[in-house]
Parts: C-alpha cells; structure tokens; sequence
C-alpha cells in the first residue's frame, strides 16, 4: 500500500489525546506552511487561522465545545475563522502580494482585479461568509492530512458554539466567524477507538465514472 493510503488509514478522529505529548515547534512549523500553501478561490485566503496552546483559553473554550476533552488535552487547538464580510481591500490586497511575489507592476493586474471585485463584491452578506468557509475547509483538510503524514494526530471538530467561539477569542470586532476546529496532538493508549476498523461507502457507492 502506498505511503499516501497507508497514512490516510492509519490517521481518525482522536478522542482521546494524551495530554503529556506535545507536537514540536518543528512539526507545528510544517503543518502550519503546510497549510499556508493551501489553495483557495482566486487564490485569496479569506481566513484566519488560530493556534492556541494557552491552558486558561482552553479551559474557557471547553464548554462550549460540548465539553469534549479534545479542548483541554491536546498538544494545540487550531481554530479556522473565516471572514464574514469584505470590500475591495481583500482582492487589492492580494494583487500587492502577488505584484510583489512575482514582480508584476500592479497595472498589470488591474483586469484579474476588475474581474475578482465583479464576482465577489456585489454577494449579499450571508453569501460572502458562506463562500470564506467553503475555502476555510481546503486549508483545513490540508492540515489534517499533513498531520497524518507526519504521524501526528487529529480531530476535527464542528461541535462548538461558533458565537461563543467569537467572544472568548475576540472575533467579531476582525469581521471574522469561528468556522471549524482542529485538535491535533498524539493519541492516547486509553483511546479505543483508534482500533475500530475505518468505516467508509464502497467504491462502486462512492464513485460514478461518465
């Protein structure tokens, strides 16, 4: 079995994470540009990502997070914000990133700029945020299968309160909305279910080819 199966098997959603182990700054360092490199609509990254290890908020995010001990004992816990609102200074700040990284004179940009701000500005509200946490999760499954690469372990986790989320962390006032979250540690010996069989629909449920 290939290196690429082999760790998408191996890897689940840690219940029980051994609260004495710590992912290293190295490993986290790759995980992180791991997840820098990820790709989005337009290639503009309307996310925030949160990394916190701070005990206290932990503490504090643990009971709006259904009370699962994921919160408090894992090595970090990632939390993926997407914004909920923007004008042009999303689309012009990017054009500067990209007239920088590539040295392209900003005028050159300008129709990719027009045609981005056409597409993306006149959304209503609510659409806006829905399509910053659809890219939040390209970045976020990233991270999740470079841990897995990296043999170390993770759970995703949509079972918190977003709008408390938002209060403890400080996120509303940066126009941005707790989307998903990603406990990522070692796995603890007491964890049973790191040995239940993987449970997934067929190939021939899963797939249709035309």
């Amino acid at each position: 079995m290939s290196n690429i199966l082999e760790n998408r098997t191996w890897r689940y959603a840690t219940k029980k994470f051994d609260s004495t182990k710590r992912v290293s700054d190295e490993d986290l360092e790759l995980l992180l540009e791991a997840t820098r490199l990820s790709a989005s609509s337009y290639g503009l990254q309307p996310y925030h990502i949160f990394v916190i290890t701070d005990q206290e908020t932990k503490e504090k995010l643990r009971p709006v997070s259904w009370g699962q001990s994921q919160i408090t004992d894992a090595s970090h816990i990632i939390v993926f914000a997407n914004v909920t609102d923007f004008g042009e200074e999303l689309m012009d700040g990017y054009l500067e990133n990209v007239s920088s990284t590539r040295n392209i004179p900003t005028e050159g940009l300008q129709g990719y700029g027009d045609f981005m701000k056409s597409k993306l500005l006149e959304l209503p509200l609510e659409t806006k945020s829905i399509w910053a946490s659809k890219q939040v999760y390209i970045a976020f499954s990233n991270m999740m299968q470079a841990a897995a690469e990296l043999k170390i372990d993770t759970c995703p986790m949509e079972g918190f309160q977003a709008a408390a989320y938002n209060q403890i962390l400080g996120l509303e006032e940066k126009d941005l909305n707790a989307s998903v979250v990603l406990a990522v540690g070692y796995r603890s010996e007491e964890d049973e279910t790191q040995h239940y069989a993987k449970v997934r629909k067929s190939k021939e449920e899963l797939f249709t080819y035309i």
